[in-house]
């Protein structure tokens, strides 16, 4: 059976070479395309696709209320058609947390000619879509209501925090699953270091977003920084993120050498450098994601006395990251993503005061 897939975009150019590039394949078809939300409506019913490729901005409706009533009342694996702009990529950050698997990014100049070198690209988005663990959208929240503080307690070893850190990588899904993660973490805990698989531009839209949201300061890593307690830094998509030592600090380091497992920034890059660098004191967490980068990197961490947290299949957008690193025996502990700050908060209370002793 091919995937069936419904093209929404008010270019009718974008609408040929996208239908162009997925009637190649031979596991996908397109079932049909439109030209904004309200034709896209009636055709849902009469193709019922199984994954809808949606443009950020159209007219008549704006593509994100689509998706927020799409979410609510035909959840469906949508992949985002989004511009490379600050607005376009704001508007895709609120695309993935109302329940847009994905986004992929139009060419900014030569959009026939780019679009098609983005075959692959495209079509393994869709893909994996297809794949994709899809839930209802959350009800929208009254406009002014006040989010109740989901951060869990301060440490209670205040050592802990200046000495540990924790290292995550995530792929498809990351953004709403590193977001969870984020928003139960107490202002003292660990330094955290974070590749998430994004693209220039919108990794600084999301480390904004989630710094407006947290408790803790979060921050696009700019390179050379002093990781502190209370601090994420987010891989930024044009680089590499390292951990490195300078004298008794962590700092970060950014590298623009070649994509590792095609990604830059690379989840195995992140996870190599923590083994190397900090040992037992890092705490390594790998979700949601499609492939398999990271789970190499993530068996050099516990070979060099890191414990290691995997989201479970049941809550995973996608588990293909997880999946892969478990089956190399390089995780401690699988949970829930629901669970999972919490069962790191635990390990570093109880295990943090010997693991200083590296």
């Amino acid at each position: 059976m091919k995937t069936k897939v419904l093209i929404v975009d008010d270019s009718a150019l974008i609408r040929s070479v996208m239908k162009e590039i997925i009637n190649s394949q031979p596991d996908m078809e397109v079932v049909g395309a439109a030209p904004d939300p309200l034709v896209a409506r009636e055709l849902i019913k009469q193709t019922n696709p199984d994954v809808l490729t949606l443009d950020v901005e159209m007219p008549k409706m704006d593509g994100l209320d689509f998706l927020e009533k799409l979410m609510r009342l035909r959840p469906m694996p949508v992949v985002m058609v989004s511009s490379l702009t600050e607005r376009g990529s704001d508007i895709t950050m609120r695309a993935l947390e109302l329940g847009a698997v994905d986004f992929v990014t139009k060419p900014k100049i030569s959009i026939q000619h780019g679009m098609l070198e983005y075959t692959e690209l495209i079509t393994e988005k869709i893909r994996t879509a297809a794949r994709a663990r899809v839930k209802a959208a959350p009800p929208r929240q009254p406009a002014g209501s006040v989010q109740p503080d989901t951060s869990l307690p301060m440490l209670r070893n205040p050592l802990t925090s200046s000495e540990k850190l924790i290292i995550i990588g995530a792929s498809t899904g990351g953004t709403e699953a590193i977001k969870e993660f984020l928003l139960q973490m107490p202002s003292d805990c660990p330094g955290i270091l974070i590749t998430q698989h994004m693209p220039e531009g919108f990794t600084r839209s999301f480390a904004k977003r989630l710094d407006s949201l947290c408790k803790i300061s979060v921050c696009e890593a700019a390179g050379d920084e002093r990781i502190l307690p209370g601090h994420a830094y987010i891989a930024p998509g044009h680089s590499h993120l390292l951990l490195a030592r300078s004298g008794a600090n962590y700092v970060t380091r950014l590298d623009q050498g070649p994509p590792v497992n095609r990604h830059r920034p690379s989840v195995d890059v992140l996870f190599r450098s923590a083994a190397e660098c900090a040992g037992k004191n890092a705490v390594g967490v790998i979700m949601t994601g499609m492939g398999k980068d990271g789970a190499q990197g993530m068996l050099q961490m516990k070979h060099s006395g890191s414990y290691n947290f995997a989201q479970d299949e049941a809550s995973c957008v996608v588990f293909g990251m997880p999946r892969e690193a478990i089956a190399v025996g390089a995780t401690d502990d699988v949970g829930p993503l629901s669970e999972l700050p919490g069962r790191v908060l635990q390990y570093l209370t109880t295990h943090g005061s010997r693991a200083l002793r590296v």
